[in-house]
């Protein structure tokens, strides 16, 4: 007779920590990993073309039914993102979010994230663990394997727009693979912004090797002479920020997590290198999210991925001269050619991420015996 008894580990935010959730480098050689695999095919997230984002509840504008929760200004949302992961990871999981931007003033984070692991097999869950801390991790390792793919060497300035949770991981990121950095800049809502200030605190405590540590009044002080400019910046009604081609350093990296706008599709076109975590998410994006103006014309993406999409329709470009950073690790597409190369980089997050660094965390809180065991059943009612 089988053993039908299963368990699965439940792991807290101080569990996760514990488990090393914060190992910033380590984070980055697993995206490497997961990238590499997303390259090879092996494997794939939701939807019919297998690499949706995710699938999120739209809100209505307005209801008759009392108390119906509606679309705002506040980010109201739920997300569902599943996916499977081959190689040695070789299971399905779920990162499942619910959002409110009034959550900051009961002092909780905007969003509040879970992981589930399961076995590919039986489907039966093998972890369920606190995500916020994975997610950010995760988020800002990408950019730091993509600088450490793509920046140059000896790079010594790296400008961080949006000083907020994500930029300060993809800092840990970059600091991890980076010995060479010299200079950080931050460019927030403004010069005295407390998330600017409190960024600027936590790189002086965190990387006293660093020189220089400078509060930007606006854009251009941010990104001139930046080798790397780590975009985060989270915005409403579609005012992002916008840059201009001649603010940019020859041989920096652009590297976008965020929205931002540069319009300037000729020097997209003739002078970046452009690169994408995964080309055919944004066209999923295009489909699902796209918007028009009353006349019908298709209003800015805020994303370089889909901006680079939409060139694609448009002739300007052809979708060969788009990279796919999962290649470029994998060492069948080029990286970095010469030094004055600049490359314009879209990271949109994807589920085989979480499920990434969630396994890491799982199989070193077992190793650790971190975590509490929590029980479905020891034989199911109905089998």
């Amino acid at each position: 007779m089988e053993d039908t008894k299963i368990e699965f580990l439940y792991l807290s935010e101080e569990d996760m920590i514990e488990a090393g959730v914060l190992d910033a480098g380590k984070c980055v050689d697993t995206m490497g990993e997961v990238m590499t695999l997303l390259s090879e095919g092996d494997c794939m997230m939701g939807g019919r073309n297998r690499n949706n984002h995710g699938i999120q509840l739209m809100f209505p504008k307005k209801s008759d039914i009392k108390d119906f929760p509606l679309e705002d200004s506040r980010d109201r949302r739920f997300m569902s993102m599943p996916a499977y992961l081959g190689g040695r990871f070789h299971l399905a999981g779920e990162k499942w979010y619910g959002s409110n931007g009034r959550n900051t003033a009961k002092g909780l984070p905007r969003s509040i994230l879970m992981v589930t692991l399961n076995d590919i097999e039986t489907g039966q869950p093998l972890a369920y663990m606190s995500a916020n801390l994975l997610s950010a991790m995760r988020t800002g390792a990408m950019p730091g394997l993509t600088a450490q793919y793509l920046a140059r060497k000896d790079s010594k300035v790296i400008s961080l727009i949006g000083p907020g949770a994500i930029n300060k991981t993809c800092l840990m990121a970059y600091m991890a693979k980076f010995d060479s950095i010299e200079t950080i800049k931050i460019k927030g809502s403004s010069a005295k912004s407390k998330t600017a200030l409190d960024m600027k605190q936590f790189v002086e405590e965190t990387y006293p090797q660093v020189k220089n540590v400078i509060v930007c009044d606006d854009l251009e002080e941010a990104v001139k002479d930046a080798d790397i400019i780590s975009e985060a910046v989270s915005v409403k009604d579609h005012q992002w920020p916008v840059f201009q081609p001649e603010w940019l350093k020859p041989g920096c990296v652009f590297i976008s997590s965020g929205t931002m706008d540069m319009t300037d599709h000729n020097f997209m076109k003739d002078h970046m290198t452009k690169v994408v975590d995964n080309i055919h998410m944004y066209e999923e994006y295009i489909e699902v999210y796209e918007e028009y103006d009353a006349d019908g014309n298709r209003k800015s993406s805020g994303t370089p991925g889909m901006y680079f999409v939409n060139m694609i329709e448009d002739g300007l470009i052809d979708k060969k001269e788009v990279y796919h950073l999962g290649d470029i690790v994998r060492g069948t597409a080029p990286g970095r050619t010469s030094d004055d190369q600049m490359f314009l980089v879209s990271l949109g997050g994807m589920p085989i991420l979480d499920i990434g660094w969630g396994y890491e965390c799982w199989q070193n809180a077992l190793k650790k015996g971190i975590g509490t065991k929590l029980k479905l059943w020891d034989k199911p009612y109905l089998a």
